[in-house]
């Protein structure tokens, strides 16, 4: 007799045999030889095994090719956040304003295709238009394809072969992100900077959306979080980051403020386990940034790390990382998934580095903290209107990456002069611990408030790397201050308060907090511990040569700007910076480094032709490992350009 097996049952049989299939590389890294996944594997981690370059070799690389983006024919770019994907013989990324997706020859760098979606006005006013790459899918049996997001929020499936739309994918292979946001969307209100993550036959779907300093309203759209099937294109699912009537969280936004209050999308790379078929949704701030008082209330799932079903959309579990988050501290980076042994104990680990500069780290299947996170008391606010929370989550491992809070003992002190210049400036601010609250300008004769990290954050897009075989994490980050003040919206916006940023001239033109701005924390996830700490690369030449520093030892000082990471084998490779001044107008620089994994002891420098803009990426074609990244500058359009040893 025949037995007719149920669709869903098939379904889910195929949805297995696929998350398996692609499971192998989940949390090990990269495949041997290439690199499918924006973080390398759907992890995150940003890791290699290849080991062709060395601790021996690594002298001789060099630049075997180089790709410009101004061979598009599209507007000059300089800040090019792109890391491509490796499949087969083929790199795959993202170029140009346009937002082009691009194909390579990945042993020559010769241009195999590119496609464009022409969107006109929309794409024209979209609030994001960078992009830090494309997302890939295969059925294991020859068929690829190549996910893009447009710069106005479209979704387009392309075969992966000749970069031609799928006709069978929505409609004629491209499907319209604005539909199923429940609100009204204008063009510039909401876009998308980072990769969809590909889960089994799920594409995931973060988005990102204007920036809150200042908002002209209130009211916003909301950043859901979406699943939609890669053969078709047809919606599955939709998470609410801010929950509807009925659903849970709505009870922790006060005063109605759901039904009007947007952002909380999820802006940085998401991250998944492909074997259990999570994602990791690391979620933004509410509307607007740095006053709440017209959203009263935790706020749930603002600044949150979210681990959702792929195959349904159903919450698994959650951990809010800020409640009422009013200093834009929020959750930026891309989760980083890690099996590590803990007590002797294993564990299948996520870690969320953040913009505080703490490194929170949960079980990923069940949201467990792994090590204690309490509920403190922190300062409160007095601005009219505000209501914050009484209480904020502290790790209590690992310890910070970076310096947060600021006193007096922060501040700059290579000299008497400089101390006492910083001290003046410093008096005109109020000073405090981390979850110091902004306050209107001019109360009590402040300015603002001094807050560290920056709003940009200790950590930010280009999260951690990592090593699966070791369970070491490794976090760039940057010291950097931010004056926070608050003005009244008044004609600006409907908005009671919006941010200001009081104008502070540093001390003599140098950094206001001591050093080191830029470093690399090395951070064992099987005991908590911070293995070392190395500055990133050497102080600024502004800083070098500045004359109040003669005779100064300022080799411990670090480059303030994020290190781009990725862990091979036997390096860890870093360099000046990954997004182009991110964290200030004096950053960057063109240095490219291997260092020692082990202990952050620098093995190897070399300069390349500008900054590096994205994170790089490794794998072999032709028997040759490359090493790929995005470097530009404001006077030197973008490139991609490869290294590799001499043949």
């Amino acid at each position: 007799m025949r037995r007719i097996i149920p669709g869903r049952v098939l379904l889910a049989i195929a949805w297995l045999m696929l998350s398996f299939m692609q499971a192998g590389t989940a949390q090990n890294g990269a495949g041997t030889t290439e690199w499918r996944h924006y973080g390398g594997d759907a992890g995150g981690t940003k890791y290699s095994p290849l080991d062709q370059i060395n601790a021996g070799n690594v002298k001789d690389l060099q630049i075997v090719w180089r790709w410009r983006t101004a061979s598009l024919g599209q507007p000059t770019e300089n800040n090019w956040q792109a890391t491509p994907l490796m499949v087969g013989d083929t790199l795959y990324f993202t170029a140009g304003p346009g937002r082009s997706a691009v194909a390579l020859d990945a042993a020559s760098g010769d241009l195999k295709w590119t496609y464009r979606l022409d969107e006109g006005e929309r794409g024209q006013r979209a609030p994001r238009r960078n992009n830090r790459g494309l997302a890939y899918w295969s059925d294991g049996n020859g068929a690829e394809r190549i996910i893009l997001i447009t710069p106005g929020y479209q979704m387009v499936a392309l075969d992966a072969e000749s970069g031609m739309p799928i006709p069978n994918f929505g409609t004629n292979g491209i499907v319209d992100l604005w539909e199923g946001l429940d609100r009204q969307v204008q063009p510039n209100e909401i876009g998308s900077s980072s990769p969809a993550v590909i889960v089994g036959n799920v594409a995931v779907v973060g988005n990102a959306l204007l920036s809150g300093t200042a908002p002209r309203s209130m009211r916003n759209v909301p950043g859901y979080i979406r699943g939609y099937d890669v053969l078709t294109g047809k919606l599955l699912w939709t998470f609410h980051t801010v929950p509807r009537p009925g659903e849970f969280g709505y009870d922790t936004w006060e005063d109605n403020s759901p039904e009007y209050t947007g952002n909380t999308g999820a802006w940085a790379p998401l991250s998944a386990d492909l074997e259990l078929g999570y994602v990791y949704v690391p979620v933004e701030t509410p509307t607007g940034d740095y006053y709440g008082g017209h959203r009263p209330g935790n706020n749930l799932f603002a600044d949150s790390i979210v681990c959702l079903d792929a195959r349904t959309g159903r919450r698994v579990w959650h951990y809010q990382l800020i409640h009422h988050d009013i200093w834009d501290w929020d959750t930026g980076s891309a989760p980083v998934l890690l099996d590590v042994t803990v007590e002797g104990r294993p564990r299948k680990v996520v870690a969320q580095v953040t913009k505080q500069g703490w490194a929170y780290v949960f079980d990923r299947i069940t949201g467990e903290p792994i090590w204690p996170i309490i509920e403190r008391p922190v300062p409160q606010s007095d601005v009219p209107g505000e209501k914050t929370s009484p209480t904020q989550p502290f790790p209590t491992r690992p310890a910070p990456f970076d310096r947060q809070g600021v006193t007096e003992a922060d501040l700059i002190d290579f000299t008497p002069q400089l101390k006492a210049e910083a001290l003046r400036i410093a008096s005109q601010f109020k000073l405090g611990p981390i979850y110091t609250p902004p306050i209107v300008e001019n109360t009590g004769g402040k300015l603002g408030t001094l807050v560290l990290p920056h709003n940009q954050g200790a950590a930010n897009w280009q999260s951690a790397a990592a090593d699966p075989e070791t369970g070491i994490l490794y976090v760039p980050s940057v010291t950097n201050w931010w004056a926070s003040a608050l003005t009244p919206g008044g004609e600006r916006s409907d908005m009671r308060y919006v941010a200001r940023n009081p104008r502070v001239e540093p001390p003599m033109g140098l950094p206001f907090i001591k050093p080191p701005w830029g470093r690399i924390t090395a951070i064992d996830l099987n005991t908590g511990d911070h293995v070392w700490m190395a500055p990133n690369g050497q102080a600024p030449d502004y800083v070098k040569n500045h004359p109040a520093l003669a005779g100064i030892d300022l080799s411990g000082a670090g480059n303030p700007e994020r290190a781009p990471l990725l862990v091979t084998k036997t390096l860890l490779f870093s360099g000046d910076g990954a997004g182009l001044f991110s964290s200030g107008p004096q950053g960057g620089g063109k240095k490219f480094r291997a260092l020692d994994k082990k202990t952050g002891t620098t093995i190897h420098e070399m300069e390349l032709p500008a900054n590096e803009t994205g994170l790089p990426m490794t794998f072999m074609a032709g028997g040759r490992q490359f090493i790929v990244v995005a470097i530009g500058g404001r006077d030197f359009p973008a490139e991609l350009i490869a290294l590799a040893l001499p043949r």
